[in-house]
């Protein structure tokens, strides 16, 4: 009797912490990187009630060599002349306030609508069709950036838990929370923890409200998921942690709040209640999160090895919307932004493309059939969410602002449908840990209010560190979303592999019976015609995407060959 009541006391108390900690829950009770080439595929069984989509038509992310970031500057411009922001921000508030439009009619795919020269769009039809954030919204509203916003439209997919998380202060509380915070106890963010405070902030984790306490730190580590009130499950399967130092552990000490603040400065940027610090076992987390503790994992080098020994976990109060000052901030729309533009669109379905390469025409062959199915299925308006990866990369993956400058060419010259497409940023960190990460990605957009998600070949996955070969078997990315635990809302499409064909002149899906006429195109080939100024065969790329990687790369060789050329100088100077 003693050792049940006991059992009772410790379960009501478990059950209260997580009240505390998803509070919506406990009275409700509730693309891949397209890296590697290959012409395989594989399909799941009839019996499996959801199937995939395998793509397979990406140059590797490996065959990049691209060992710098430059050339920032001038593709930011690129974009702004595509997007003038004055245009963003209106449609923005359209977008935002406006009541949902009704679902379109038509049945015609994009491709077929770009039939001739005139149905083209041009940068102002791009502009009003990819809406971007309507600056100070918040502010406006005198609350948080999503509040107003009809995040569940009847259409859309419900997020993770039953409502999106927003851990923004309402801005009219956020004086007296900015004076709290620099009373309290600090802990410095270094860029990435600056990232996943974003990721935090808006809702892409939900239901997660802050850094990870030990609980549920272990159960995203072991099972890859969390554990709800009722007893389902939410997909977590990264855990989303903030490391910290010796000295910084015996500062907090016994206190009930912290400060965080920006990585370049000392403003704070949020507050996190009630902290518990444990231990930061690095073979561990390394250990399950990438099956691998071979060094030379990127995410690890740079995040992991050199952090603090401890974690500290607790409820996150941020004090405003996190931006970058990078001329993209108006890309990086949130969850309830997201839904309220697919609401405005009148989506009745919302296809994800997860993507940390440029954009080519093999891609959009993937994208524009995967609407043409959708539609044939009885769908009205399906809608693409053009979804790059927008925090931490490996330093040899093109930058995120050429990138987006490329991307946006690919709208304005209608290689994909700009009216059925919302081109934004995801704010997470890349951590290349391919079947594990992928299913991060996959919940990510769920709250987001994608309902169907495309999914490459070695989906967030590298070459190996040490050896000659994938880090991770190529199919297993999209076999693992189609079992993962808490995605299983969540449709995976069947697809096929896209390659140049020679006889058409363009990107087509392979065809094994004349697979003579199909050419890969990686992206070493790629990279040397841009180098070079030699341009990919027709229908590769659209012409002023290619173009913004031309620059890229050209400025790239420019900055590799400047070192050679101080030397050679030292070397003849009198």
């Amino acid at each position: 009797m003693a050792a049940a009541a006991v059992t009772g006391v410790a379960a009501a108390a478990a059950s209260a912490a997580i009240g505390t900690r998803f509070p919506a829950l406990s009275s409700s009770g509730d693309g891949g990187d397209l890296a590697g080439k290959g012409v395989g595929m594989s399909m799941m069984s009839p019996s499996t009630a959801r199937s995939q989509l395998c793509l397979d038509c990406a140059p590797s992310a490996d065959d990049l060599h691209l060992t710098k970031r430059w050339v920032e500057k001038s593709a930011i411009s690129t974009l702004a002349a595509a997007h003038p922001p004055a245009a963003r921000r209106r449609t923005w508030r359209r977008a935002s306030f406006s009541a949902p439009s009704g679902v379109s009619s038509s049945s015609s795919s994009p491709a077929s609508s770009r039939s001739s020269s005139s149905s083209i769009p041009s940068s102002s039809s791009i502009t009003s069709s990819s809406p971007r954030r309507f600056k100070n919204v918040a502010r406006a509203a005198e609350q948080s950036p999503s509040a107003g916003l009809s995040v569940s439209p009847p259409s859309l997919i419900e997020p993770d838990g039953g409502e999106l998380v927003d851990l923004i202060v309402p801005a009219s509380e956020r004086a007296g929370k900015l004076l709290e915070a620099q009373s309290l106890p600090q802990i410095k963010l270094s860029k990435i923890d600056l990232e996943w405070v974003h990721v935090l902030s808006e809702g892409w984790a939900s239901p997660l409200r802050g850094f990870m306490r030990e609980e549920e730190y272990l159960s995203a580590l072991h099972f890859n998921c969390l554990r709800l009130p009722d007893g389902s499950v939410a997909s977590m399967s990264v855990p989303i942690v903030l490391a910290i130092d010796d000295r910084a552990k015996d500062a907090i000490a016994d206190s009930s709040a912290v400060s965080l603040v920006h990585p370049s400065s000392d403003e704070p940027v949020a507050i996190l209640r009630n902290p518990q610090v444990y231990k930061h076992n690095k073979e561990e987390r390394i250990a399950r999160t990438w099956g691998c503790t071979a060094p030379g994992l990127p995410y690890v080098e740079d995040a992991i090895t050199s952090a603090g020994n401890w974690l500290i976990g607790g409820e996150l109060e941020v004090l405003d919307r996190i931006t970058y000052g990078d001329g993209l901030d108006e890309y990086r729309l949130s969850p309830a932004e997201l839904r309220a533009e697919f609401a405005r669109k009148g989506a009745d379905a919302v296809f994800a493309f997860q993507l940390r390469n440029p954009v080519h025409n093999g891609h959009a062959l993937l994208m524009t059939d995967t609407r043409r199915r959708l539609l044939e299925e009885g769908y009205k308006n399906p809608v693409l969410l053009l979804h790059p990866l927008g925090g931490y990369t490996k330093s040899d993956d093109v930058p995120l602002p050429t990138r987006m400058a490329q991307h946006a060419k690919v709208l304005e010259e209608g290689v994909l449908d700009a009216e059925s497409t919302v081109l934004a940023i995801f704010p997470s960190p890349m951590l290349y840990a391919g079947p594990t990460e992928v299913q991060w990605h996959a919940k990510g957009r769920i709250n987001a209010g994608a309902d169907h998600y495309i999914v490459g070949r070695d989906p967030a996955g590298m070459g190996h560190p040490t050896a000659d070969r994938d880090l991770y078997d190529p199919d297993h990315g999209k076999r693992v979303l189609a079992m993962a635990p808490g995605l299983e809302k969540l449709r995976i499409l069947p697809f096929r592999v896209a390659a140049y064909d020679k006889s058409k002149g363009a990107m087509n899906f392979f065809d094994p019976s004349r697979a003579s006429d199909f050419v890969f195109i990686s992206g070493t080939k790629m990279r040397a015609f841009a180098r070079t100024g030699e341009s990919p065969p027709d229908g590769f790329m659209c012409p002023g995407g290619w173009q913004v990687l031309v620059k890229y790369y050209r400025e790239l060789a420019s900055q590799e060959e400047q070192p050679n050329n101080r030397e050679v100088a030292a070397a003849v100077r009198p």
